[in-house]
């Protein structure tokens, strides 16, 4: 595994630009190679089978591309596929990085009153891996989980930030305020995008949870255990391949990350 080569980042659209900003700020020097598979999203209501099958492909094309490390910035992949994501990159040699785990750790040390909500794709919260995650963190806590079919597809499609999508927040943090929960879980890498407006609703002393700052940590502490940081002084390269569309990518990828993504983005056939 050369140090120089890339860390490559996947998820099922333009959510896990948000891990991607958290990791070029943290690891400036590292390059990276980022697939999105919106030819196949929403991820998020999926069948767990269906879920395997593009991991599957998508862990092999990224293993095959000669990746260094391995992000998987998609919780449905994770809940649905991450052992398998897991087992594949061992086999390969290639460590892998996945959400859910490192946001888990981090909700249950920072609740205060130990409740704590998740809300999540239908596919995330059917697989139960989150409130696995929490059960498995040492102190009891109480986990309020909310299934959001809608959000992924709103804020993917057209984030403007109208009506039905601050209505489609505002429904399903009503559990979560009912709830009492002091710490949440944003359990989709698309839903940071919508973080000022879920904070809005749900005050300022309930504790958001993304995966960027996490994910971040969790790939230097990884790279530098086995000697795989970059040694480069300089700043390191960005490419993407997108399973769909490039325009619509390269227009809102650049929204997103607020970086130029004109002849940086690929069509790719996974």
């Amino acid at each position: 595994m050369s140090a120089e080569g890339p860390i490559a980042v996947f998820d099922s659209g333009v959510g896990g630009l948000t891990v991607l900003h958290e990791c070029l700020v943290s690891l400036p020097s590292e390059s990276f190679l980022y697939l999105g598979d919106t030819g196949h999203f929403p991820y998020g209501t999926k069948s767990p089978e269906e879920l395997r099958e593009r991991a599957e492909a998508i862990t092999a094309y990224l293993i095959e591309s000669g990746t260094k490390l391995l992000v998987v910035a998609c919780n449905s992949a994770t809940a649905a596929a991450g052992p398998l994501i897991h087992e594949m990159g061992e086999a390969a040699g290639i460590p892998v990085v996945t959400v859910i785990g490192p946001e888990a750790e981090i909700a249950a040390a920072i609740s205060e009153n130990g409740r704590v909500g998740v809300l999540a794709t239908p596919a995330t919260v059917a697989s139960g891996a989150y409130r696995d995650a929490l059960d498995a963190a040492g102190r009891p806590l109480t986990v309020t989980e909310v299934s959001a079919p809608d959000l992924a597809s709103l804020i993917q499609v057209d984030l403007s930030f109208d009506d039905e999508l601050i209505d489609a927040v505002r429904g399903h943090c009503t559990p979560l305020k009912e709830a009492g929960v002091d710490t949440l879980i944003l359990g989709c890498t698309h839903y940071p995008l919508i973080a000022p407006a879920i904070q809005r609703i749900l005050g300022r002393d309930v504790r958001l949870v993304t995966a960027g700052h996490a994910i971040a940590g969790a790939i230097q502490r990884q790279l530098a255990s086995t000697g795989s940081l970059s040694s480069s002084a300089g700043e390191g390269e960005y490419r993407f391949l997108v399973t769909g569309g490039v325009d619509s990518f390269v227009e809102d990828g650049a929204r997103f990350l607020q970086l130029p993504l004109a002849n940086r983005v690929s069509a790719a056939s996974v």
